[in-house]
C-alpha cells in the first residue's frame, strides 16, 4: 500500500472500496446512509437511533476558558493497570463478509484496528459473530499484534458458550473481556444456530464469577440496568445502542449518560460509544461523566481506506483535538474535566 498523506486520502480510498455500501460522508450522521444492516447504517427507515447519537452530542456546548495554567494538558488514561495515550478505544467490529459484502478481508480488517490502536498508544475491542473463526481472529490479532492489550467482546450467547469463549480469551492473555448484551436480538446468530438473548442477573453473576478478568457489559441504556451491571459484578459498562443498529427508536447515548452517571459513578467504570466524530465530542462525553469513549464507524472507514496507518492517523487526530479542547477549557488532566465545561444542553 502506498504512503498515505492524510485522512482525505484514506476517506477517498474507503469511498471507492465501499461503493454501494457507504458514501463515507463528510459528516457521518446517518442522514444519507444508503444501507442499513448489513452495511454501515442504522436500524429502520428513519435510522433514528443512529441519528440521535450524533444530534445529542451536537446539542452540548462548551465553555471557552483561557485564563488558567493548563498549558500542557495530560490526556493519559489508566485502564485496568495499562496507561493509554487518550481515553479512546476502538469499538468491537468484525464480520466484513456480511457488513461490507466481501469487499474487505476479515482478518486484515481486524488487524488494522488492533495494530492501528496499538501504535497510537491505545487498545481495540475485538468482536464476535456467527462465523466461528472471527472471534479467534480477534484473539490472535490482540495476542500477536498488541501483546495481549485488547478486550474480547462476546455475543450474549448461552452461558456455557460465553464461559468457554472467556477461557479462550484468558489463554490469549487479553486485558479484559465483555459481552455486548445489546446484540440480544441479532437474527443472523439465531439463524446460524447460535442462539443469543437477554441475560439475567444470576447468569451474569455466574459469568463474572467464572473469570479473574474484568468483565464489561456493552449495551446499557438505562440507570436501572446500570445498577444491575454493578450487582452482577461487572467491572465496566458501555453506554451503547449498538450504533442504532438493533432498535430504531432509541435515544442518543449522550442523552442517557447523565442519569447513568448519577446512578453508578464510582461503583463501575463508565464508557460510552455512539456518534463520536472529533476530540471535542470526546471531551463533551467526559464532561458528562464518562471515563472513556469507544469509536466505531470512523475507525472502520479508516481501516478500510488506510489499514493500520489510517486507524493510527485518525486516533492521533482525536488525541490532538482532545488536547486542544482541554487547553481551551482550562482542563489540565482528564480528572479535571467536568460539568463546569458545559455551557448548555438542549435535550
Amino acid at each position: 500500500m502506498k504512503i498515505i498523506k492524510d485522512l482525505n486520502e484514506v476517506h477517498d480510498r474507503a469511498r471507492e472500496r465501499l461503493k454501494g455500501i457507504c458514501r463515507v460522508c463528510p459528516v457521518c450522521d446517518g442522514r444519507s446512509c444508503i444501507s442499513g444492516v448489513p452495511g454501515m447504517g442504522g436500524r429502520g427507515k428513519s435510522r433514528l437511533g443512529f441519528r440521535r447519537n450524533r444530534v445529542a452530542i451536537d446539542q452540548i456546548l462548551l465553555n471557552l476558558r483561557t485564563i488558567h495554567n493548563a498549558a500542557s494538558p495530560d490526556t493519559t488514561y489508566n485502564l485496568f493497570g495499562v496507561d493509554l495515550s487518550l481515553p479512546v478505544m476502538v469499538a468491537p467490529m468484525c464480520e466484513t463478509t456480511y457488513n461490507f459484502l466481501k469487499q474487505v478481508d476479515d482478518y486484515d480488517f481486524i488487524v488494522s484496528q488492533v495494530e492501528g490502536a496499538e501504535v497510537s498508544g491505545t487498545i481495540a475491542f475485538t468482536g464476535d459473530s456467527p462465523d466461528p473463526p472471527l472471534y479467534a481472529m480477534g484473539l490472535q490479532a490482540v495476542r500477536e499484534k498488541a501483546g495481549g492489550k485488547g478486550i474480547a467482546i462476546i455475543k450474549p450467547r448461552e452461558t456455557a458458550e460465553i464461559v468457554r469463549r472467556i477461557k479462550q480469551a484468558e489463554e490469549s492473555g487479553v486485558l479484559a473481556v465483555g459481552i455486548d448484551i445489546d446484540a440480544a436480538g441479532f437474527e443472523n446468530l439465531n439463524r446460524a444456530g447460535q442462539p443469543v438473548g437477554p441475560l439475567s442477573v444470576s447468569k451474569l453473576r455466574y459469568i463474572t464469577g467464572s473469570t479473574n478478568l474484568p468483565v464489561i457489559l456493552k449495551g446499557i441504556m438505562t440507570a436501572d440496568e446500570a445498577v444491575r451491571a454493578v450487582e452482577c459484578g461487572a467491572a465496566g459498562l458501555v453506554i451503547s445502542n449498538h450504533g442504532g443498529r438493533v432498535l430504531e427508536s432509541t435515544p442518543g447515548t449522550a442523552e442517557v449518560l447523565p442519569e447513568i452517571v448519577a446512578a453508578v459513578k464510582g461503583a463501575i467504570r463508565i464508557f460510552i460509544d455512539g456518534g463520536v466524530r472529533s476530540g471535542e465530542d470526546i471531551f463533551k462525553l467526559l464532561a458528562l461523566g464518562a471515563e472513556a469513549v469507544l469509536i466505531g464507524r470512523p475507525v472502520a472507514i479508516a481501516a478500510v481506506g488506510g489499514e493500520k496507518e489510517g486507524v493510527s492517523m485518525l486516533i492521533r487526530q482525536y488525541h490532538d483535538e482532545l488536547k486542544k479542547t482541554m487547553l481551551l477549557t482550562g482542563s489540565s488532566s482528564l480528572t479535571h474535566i467536568g460539568p463546569y465545561a458545559i455551557r448548555k444542553i438542549f435535550f
